[in-house]
């Protein structure tokens, strides 16, 4: 079980987990949280439907990594956009398909990323050090979610856009200050792995 989930009785997964990666899962989440920030409602805590009506942008988000969680869903890098019109059309489309549904997903990613931190949270100790992670099925579906947005955002700053980036960071030295990060990227991805095929039927 070290290093990789193996699936329960009755659904969900487990995993052992030592000190250090408890400590790296849990402070990637955190960051991934204050990436995502709050709810829309947030600045109207005493208003419950202000977060379930507040409509969300129609501009792509500034920041790469959040474009990268929060892709415009009508553009095509492989197809162009055949005249100015449909480009402008596309755009009009994405806008309006971002303010509808954009809330909706970052409140899905805060609740994975919060359902990491819980789990994690409440670990008991084992005498050598690290915790036995067992996850329900819900949390299990949470955690894939929560590690594959991980995964895109640090893809993201180390600006990897298809699996022959992917190789090249292999091949980084260790002295490349990007190195600690692709080794992140890299154990992300096994954990991932490994949490889709105890899922699967």
């Amino acid at each position: 079980m070290p290093g990789h989930f193996e699936p329960l009785p009755g659904g969900g997964a487990a995993v052992a987990l030592d000190d250090v990666e408890i400590s790296i899962i849990r402070s990637l989440a955190v960051q991934l949280l204050e990436l995502i920030g709050p709810g829309p409602g947030a600045d109207a805590p005493d208003d419950p439907l202000a977060e379930l009506f507040a409509e969300g942008p129609s501009e792509p988000p500034a920041d790469p990594v959040l474009r990268r969680l929060f892709p415009d869903a009508y553009s095509d890098p492989e197809q162009a956009p055949a005249s100015p019109a449909e480009a402008e059309e596309r755009l009009a489309h994405s806008a309006e398909f971002r303010r509808f549904t954009e809330n909706d997903l970052r409140a899905g990613k805060r609740e994975s990323a919060l359902t990491v931190i819980r789990t994690l949270d409440a670990l008991t100790p084992v005498d050598d050090g690290g915790a036995v992670l067992e996850l329900s099925p819900q949390e299990s579906r949470q955690w894939l979610g929560a590690l594959n947005d991980l995964r895109l955002a640090i893809g993201a700053r180390l600006e990897i856009t298809d699996e022959d980036d992917t190789d090249l960071l292999y091949r980084l030295p260790e002295e490349d200050p990007r190195k600690p990060m692709v080794l992140a990227y890299l154990w992300l991805g096994g954990l991932q792995e490994t949490l889709v095929t105890t899922l699967m039927p």
